[in-house]
């Protein structure tokens, strides 16, 4: 069996306006996470096309978000020298071995899938494969690269743990293969979550019983990554709240939502836990804490912005750490997907 390195891989979709939600619910893990181990951060493109062209922008819109995901790890802290940064679909490899894993999964475990049921709504018939299919191609883009921590927010547990079902049937029905080829314990090596932080679900700043959302009609539901220190703490200020002071004890929280979306705000900016944040404000009035918060915001936010501007305006940089990441992203691949063929008994170019 192949030595295990600790390996991390997880991805964002470049959908456009990358908000306060994806930078807490994912990016600064990302970063964290890369000082402890080996990472590939992924442009999950692919998974991007999924939903129809209205949702995506088409051709033009799909290549400035790849670039604006690419420049929010780099201006976040993800290294591109020491990590891999890189876009899905210029690795063959990801689709090459969702395909196989479509052969191993089964329609009975998709059709548990809650995600596709919510975006799907009533109007299930009139979908794409793709957005059916979508976990079948996340666990591709997991076991390519033998990853052995993912993170992930609450609403994609589901997702790797179908990731896991996979790769376990996958061990058990070519255990006679993978036996033959020395591989006594399995080839693939089952993942495990990574949820950490006080804010892995970032709610609306206007509804806080709804998830922060690119699509949302209002802006001022979202603090968009790309927003200057202004527009951030107006934001803030205007920020859905309620008439009573902010609660001593977390236990005060849970009736609230608005409240609780922004203690945790604070606390995943400050990395803080929130009962920390409460002995702090606990018993004070929103506006104090809403200017605490809007500074604080700002402090973190505001120099990701600018350096995400400072490099969308070299193109030709963004490509090259793309271009270099799917290179080596793509040796890693190569490794996977031979090996996957031998297992499976695929004639393959020596």
């Amino acid at each position: 069996m192949m030595a295990i390195t600790e390996r991390v891989f997880s991805g964002v979709q470049p959908t456009g306006n990358l908000h306060l939600g994806n930078y807490l619910g994912a990016i600064v893990n990302f970063v964290k996470l890369q000082e402890t181990h080996n990472c590939i951060y992924c442009v999950v493109d692919m998974h991007a096309i999924t939903v129809p062209v209205t949702v995506w922008g088409g051709p033009d819109e799909l290549r400035r978000n790849t670039r604006e995901v690419t420049a929010a790890y780099i201006a976040s802290g993800i290294d591109p020298n020491k990590q891999i940064i890189f876009n899905q679909s210029q690795v063959p490899g990801h689709a090459e071995l969702a395909w196989i894993f479509n052969c191993v999964a089964r329609l009975g475990w998709l059709n548990r899938m809650t995600q596709f049921k919510e975006k799907a709504g009533k109007d299930r018939e009139n979908q794409s494969v793709g957005l059916y299919d979508y976990p079948v191609l996340m666990a591709a883009d997991i076991l390519l690269y033998h990853a052995t921590h993912v993170p992930v927010g609450e609403d994609q547990k589901q997702h790797l743990e179908l990731c896991r079902d996979i790769a376990q049937k996958f061990n058990n029905d070519f255990a006679a293969s993978i036996t033959a080829n020395g591989h006594n314990d399995g080839y693939f090596t089952l993942p495990e979550p990574v949820i950490s932080g006080s804010a892995t679900r970032v709610m609306s700043l206007r509804d806080g019983t709804k998830k922060m959302s690119k699509s949302d009609a209002s802006d001022n539901s979202r603090i968009n990554l790309t927003d200057d220190a202004d527009t951030i703490a107006q934001k803030i200020r205007r920020a859905k709240t309620d008439p009573e002071p902010l609660p001593s004890e977390e236990e005060g929280l849970k009736p609230r939502p608005e409240a609780d979306n922004l203690v945790g705000i604070y606390a995943a900016l400050a990395d803080k836990p929130k009962a920390e944040v409460l002995r702090e404000f606990g018993g004070a009035q929103f506006s104090g804490f809403k200017s605490a918060l809007a500074e604080l915001a700002v402090s973190r936010l505001a120099p990701i912005a600018a350096e995400m501007k400072r490099l969308a305006g070299d193109q030709a940089y963004l490509d090259s750490v793309l271009a270099d990441g799917a290179m080596r992203a793509g040796a890693i691949a190569s490794e996977t997907i031979d090996a996957v063929k031998d297992i499976v008994g695929m004639v393959r170019k020596r």
